[in-house]
């Protein structure tokens, strides 16, 4: 490092550009390889975000970076029980597996002893052992803090403003009406936007070639009226459920899309109401606050969850997003590299979100690790890790799109919801016999892509119909429970299981 008075130059091997929670693994990854790395931060922590639902993928993935990296304290953030232990003022919630309602507008929820309406899927078969729910400004926060334990320089509150590149790059910044040069032989972009290599690499971003077409709604409340509760007041059983369903990752599905709810350990809940625009477009005629209103207002059971709930003081607000679905026209280049969520996005459903950052995580350092040497046969390996996101998001955006297909006919959202659990599933189980597949979610099997995109072209043929049938929706869910039969080491869809699926993720 050298300094005057009106330049600061920093050189690193790597700069990290974003500090968020994978932005910060890459980060401590990397050092303890041994590498020279430098992470830059444009705004500062703790800072209000979502993606806040983790999954046992994304658990098992932490383990593996934890014993790989020798970060032995991240292993505790793969299970809510060593989480709990180790560092309970880190706030997380309790997710044991994933829930669904069918709400009809009006209506106060409703169902049957066969659970008709429900569909709940564990995913893990103890408290214990459950996956999380992360409040990211506080996760997040540590992670930096992490960084900077390890003595690996950090610049927050860093604005980038030009880029040079020779033999290598130099990145001109302000910080606090100082400039800063960052000099490093590769950059690896983990803002989760694509606006910075938009901005500087002139890589363009497009939300053409998605199935799914949604919007969002969002914000965090505090005193949320427990869904057991409401459930009890219909006097709906849940004496077979699998779990409690307020420690899981909710979603309630309504005629304009769906409305997830996260719960955490201190009173905060996270809601978000996914919209479909398929079906209902962008309303900018009226608030975000009204909007948000107007539909919870429409159905009864959830207008009585939200009754006595406030705004949480961080936001303070509710968001409204345009649309979610984008993907970068490339994700890596000479000197360059970004990380899953920069990439591209479909939207929250399956909470795949947190696994696929920290599997793009795993992928990129190893990759550099093992060829920074060779700077052309690196270059290969990244260009082989883009032609897999991208085919990541491919499959990702079909589970996705089936399910909002299938939302207006309970019968088809659960049969088709199966091909994901499917997927996931399978990717589990080749993780456990120590063999990481190539593809998130199993995306590089051909057997799981054939099988999304047969019955994919099947469900557009059916839903494109103006009246589905009782046998019409049957007669599908038989031929998904063929399709997976292969794969079906969970008995999903056995009537017997009456949308209740007890442990379905491989013993972990």
């Amino acid at each position: 490092m050298s300094t005057n008075r009106t330049k600061q130059t920093i050189k690193a091997d790597i700069l990290i550009v974003g500090a968020g929670f994978a932005g910060s693994l890459a980060t401590l990854c990397l050092h303890q390889a041994g590498f020279e790395v430098c992470l830059v931060e444009k705004g500062s922590h703790p800072r209000f975000a979502i993606g806040e639902s983790s999954t046992p993928v994304a658990d098992m993935i932490l383990r593996d970076l934890s014993d790989r990296y020798s970060l032995s304290w991240l292993r505790d953030f793969s299970r809510y029980g060593s989480w709990q232990k180790n560092y309970p003022e880190i706030t997380c919630g309790l997710k044991r597996g994933f829930s669904y309602y069918k709400h009809d507008k009006q209506y106060p929820f409703s169902t049957d002893e066969d659970h008709t309406r429900e569909l709940l899927v564990a995913a893990s078969s103890s408290n214990e052992n459950s996956d999380t729910n992360w409040l990211r400004s506080e996760l997040d926060a540590f992670l930096v803090e992490k960084v900077k334990e390890y003595g690996i320089p950090y610049f927050d509150d860093t604005d980038i403003s030009r880029c040079e590149k020779d033999d290598s790059w130099s990145f001109h910044a302000d910080r606090g009406g100082h400039h800063v040069v960052f000099a490093a032989d590769l950059l690896v972009d983990a803002t989760g936007t694509p606006s910075f290599l938009g901005n500087y690499m002139n890589i363009d971003s497009a939300d053409d070639g998605f199935h799914t077409n949604s919007r969002a709604l969002y914000t965090h409340f505090e005193n949320v009226t427990p869904w057991s509760e409401i459930l009890q007041q219909l006097d709906i059983p849940a004496i077979d459920y699998p779990y409690d369903p307020d420690h899981s990752a909710l979603h309630h599905l309504i005629e304009e899309g769906w409305v997830w709810m996260l719960r955490f350990n201190n009173e905060r809940t996270s809601m978000g109401i996914m919209l479909d625009q398929n079906r209902f477009g962008n309303n900018k005629t009226i608030s975000a606050v009204d909007e948000w209103n107007s539909i919870i207002a429409s159905y009864p059971s959830l207008r009585a969850v939200t009754a006595p709930a406030k705004l949480a003081a961080v936001p303070g607000r509710i968001f409204r997003t345009g649309r979610l679905q984008r993907c970068l026209a490339k994700a890596v280049g000479e000197g360059w590299v970004a990380l899953p969520h920069t990439i591209g996005f479909v939207d929250p459903l399956h909470s795949t979100g947190i696994a696929h950052s920290l599997s793009g995580v795993e992928r990129v350092v190893e990759t550099i690790i093992r060829h920074w040497d060779d700077n052309p046969k690196l270059y290969a390996e990244l260009t082989r890790y883009e032609e897999g996101i991208f085919r990541e998001l491919e499959l990702i955006d079909k589970l996705v799109a089936g399910c909002y297909r299938g939302l207006h006919a309970f019968e088809l959202f659960n049969s088709w919801t199966m091909l994901y659990f499917t997927a996931a599933i399978r990717y589990e189980q080749q993780r456990l016999r120590g063999k990481v597949p190539s593809h998130f979610l199993s995306a590089g099997d051909r057997g799981i892509q054939q099988m999304v995109d047969d019955l994919f072209q099947v469900l557009q043929q059916l839903t494109d119909s103006e009246n589905i049938t009782a046998g019409d929706q049957h007669s599908f869910r038989a031929l998904v429970k063929d399709y997976i039969a292969p794969y079906n080491t969970a008995s999903l869809l056995d009537p017997g299981a009456k949308n209740m699926y007890h442990h379905t993720a491989a013993e972990l």
